[in-house]
This record gives C-alpha cells, structure tokens and sequence, in this order.
C-alpha cells in the first residue's frame, strides 16, 4: 500500500504549532513503522527548502517525492495537493489538518480534524479567520472518506454539529516527546540559569501554550492576584510561557497591572522544548484554564513532568487526563482559586497529583498515534490493517 503524505504543516512559518507538532511526530513514526507494515509513504517536498519535512532522510518504506506546488500556499491546498497525489498514484491520501478542498481526489482521502474549535469557540480568532476555518472543516467533514480526531469530546462535537456519521470518525489519541518530558529531575544549574534570565526568583504557578483567548489566561492572572491577596504572606510568581498568537494584548495588559512586590507575571514568549521542560519541571503547580482543547499537550506535558497539575472541566480536559486530576470550572475564578490553592498548600494532595499524572501520562505514545493512524489509512483503501496492542487504547 502506497500513503501519499500531505506535508504542507511542516512549513517552519508553522514551528510553533501543534499542526507542525502532530505532522512531524506522524512523519517520523510512518517512517519507523513502514517496513514493519510493509507500506510505503510518500512524503511531499517542495522546491525552495522550507519544509522540515525535508530534515527526515528517505529510507526503506520512506521516499521524498518532489511536488512544486507545495510552496505555494493556496494553490497547494485549492488543487496542489489534488494534482501531486494523481502523479503519485497513492493508494490513499492523508491529511494531518484541514487546509484542503478534497474534492475529485482519484484516491480515498483521510484527513484529521483535531477538534471544533471554529465552531466551539468561534471569538477566539477574527471573523475572517473563522469563517476561512470553518469553510476548509466544512469541506473536510462531508468530502473526506474517513475523519480522525484527538479525543471522544471532539468526536461528538462533530457528530452533533455536521452530523456525520459517527463511523466515519476514529479516535486517536496523541502522543508527546518522551525524551524531554519526562520525570527525570532537572539540571540544577540549567534551572538556575534559566530562571535567572527571567528573573523569577520565587516558586511559581506554571501555563505554557500559545498566549491566545481559548486559553482563558485572563482568568488565570486575575486567580493569582486573588491568591496573593488573601494570603499575606504569599509570595508566587505567576510564569506564562509561550510565544504571543493572536487577541492576546487584554492578557499581556492585564499581566502587566496585576503584578506587584510578593508575585509578578511572566511572560517568556516561545521556549525551545529543552527549556519549556526546564521551567516546568521548577514549577510549583501547571494550571490549565482553558475554555475548549481537542487534546491539549500542555496538560500531559506537565502531568508526564510530575509537576502537580489542575485543569478546566470543559472539553476533552477529564476524558485525556482520565479523571485523575483536580477540576473546575474555566467560568468561576473562586473555583479556580479554590483548586489551585489546594494544590499549593496541601502535600498529600500535591503528591497524589503527581502520581495520578505520571500514570496516565504514561499511557500516551507517537508510536500508538501512528499505528491507530495506519490501521485507518488501511481500511480506507481496503488494506487489511496489522493489528497491534497500540489500537486498544
């Protein structure tokens, strides 16, 4: 079987994405995985160097194949795509986002929608990139022969609001670097060095992502003020690190009024993994407040870390976490503030947090999200797919 592999999201403009993330840990596994399936994957490369996709070297089962058009961005995703797929005479074709029309494809299309977002959150994003969104998922939902997405929330957001199918939807869920967040404990002296290039000089409550409204950081900045004021004699640093997206000037003002001499917020802008770890691994407790996530790697992330975390009930949040952590409501800063302040003070509860993390944590591979992936690509070409402990999940 022959897997024409739309490479578009390992675009560097896309780095610090979870599409660039979610392509290149897919890219990676189908390379590993293609002997052992006895598949081979076409993975699309442009002409002008700016794919990463580029940096993962052919190999047996794993060919670059040259496609023009890839550097052109909407002739790509209109009908590139469409037109290097033909050339390629691919069993199948798979799309790891929802930036194409795929439409009069010769081959079976499965294409991943990660979650509903444009639908769900829709004043997260301009009005012009909602209703872009919106119209490439439209296209995705009713033209792709099969549809994976990162979690059963986000599978039932698109039962509810396309009404597809359910059968046509298949759950995957996603993995994370290992090989950087993990429980080993952190380098003193890097950790001191790094915190001291921030001038956090004080424990400290923890969020990474990209600074934008689903995040509901705004909230988060006004729970810190809350917890400082009522505690006199605490002293907490506030850390925010991720690189600034889009409607994030409300969180950069409000971080900047709410500071003051016992607890200040910091804003890091976008880290390299080695050092998002660093800082995580410092943390005294990793916050997830947001109002909607379809998987959300900053929440395993820090539960694989150890770091005592607490989250939003909202979304997917309870179903990947699998119940084991605190929970409240992304709507009720007494809530939140309630939450966090266990986390903080309560040893007993730090400890079970982190334990419970550690475990579920475990439970998420690349290596799982390729061979799921695989055994749909497979089906929809009408492969048999190998069947593997890693499906069960």
């Amino acid at each position: 079987m022959k897997i024409a592999f739309d490479t578009w999201g390992t675009n560097r403009i896309f780095r610090n994405s979870g599409i660039y993330g979610y392509t290149m840990y897919l890219l990676q596994e189908f390379k590993h995985l293609a002997p052992e399936w006895g598949i081979q994957v076409d993975a699309f490369v442009g002409s002008q160097g700016r794919h990463d996709v580029e940096t993962i070297e052919s190999s047996e089962g794993f060919a670059h194949i040259p496609a023009p058009d890839l550097d052109k961005f909407r002739e790509w995703r209109l009908w590139g795509l469409n037109k290097a797929a033909r050339r390629d005479r691919a069993d199948v074709v798979f799309v790891p986002h929802t930036q194409v029309i795929p439409l009069n494809f010769s081959q079976p299309i499965v294409a991943t929608i990660h979650d509903a977002t444009p639908i769900r959150t829709p004043w997260q994003m301009n009005r012009k990139q909602t209703l872009m969104v919106r119209a490439y998922m439209w296209f995705t939902v009713h033209y792709a022969d099969r549809i994976i997405t990162d979690s059963e929330n986000s599978k039932r957001d698109l039962v509810e609001i396309y009404g597809v199918n359910p059968a046509r939807i298949q759950v995957a869920y996603l993995g994370y670097d290992r090989g950087v967040f993990n429980s080993e404990p952190p380098d003193p002296a890097a950790l001191k060095a790094l915190l001291t290039r921030f001038e956090i000089g004080r424990p400290y409550l923890f969020h990474h992502g990209t600074i934008q409204p689903r995040k509901n950081l705004e909230a988060l900045v006004r729970v810190h003020r809350l917890l400082l004021d009522r505690n006199p004699g605490l002293e907490l640093d506030l850390v925010l690190a991720g690189p600034l997206g889009w409607l994030y000037e409300s969180v950069v003002e409000a971080a900047q009024e709410s500071s003051c001499s016992r607890g200040r917020v910091i804003l890091t802008g976008a880290l390299e993994n080695t050092d998002l770890a660093l800082l995580l691994k410092g943390a005294t407790v990793s916050v997830i407040p947001s109002f909607y996530e379809g998987f959300c790697f900053p929440m395993v992330e820090a539960m694989a870390c150890g770091v005592p975390t607490v989250v939003s009930n909202s979304s997917c949040l309870p179903e990947v976490s699998g119940g084991v952590l605190r929970y409240f409501s992304p709507t009720e800063p007494e809530e939140m503030a309630e939450i966090v302040s266990l986390a903080i003070h309560d040893s007993l509860e730090r400890q079970r947090l982190r334990e419970a993390g550690l475990k579920r944590a475990a439970e998420f591979s690349w290596r799982r999200t390729g061979e799921q992936t695989l055994a749909v690509l497979m089906d929809a070409c009408g492969a048999t797919p190998i069947r593997t402990t890693a499906l069960d999940l």
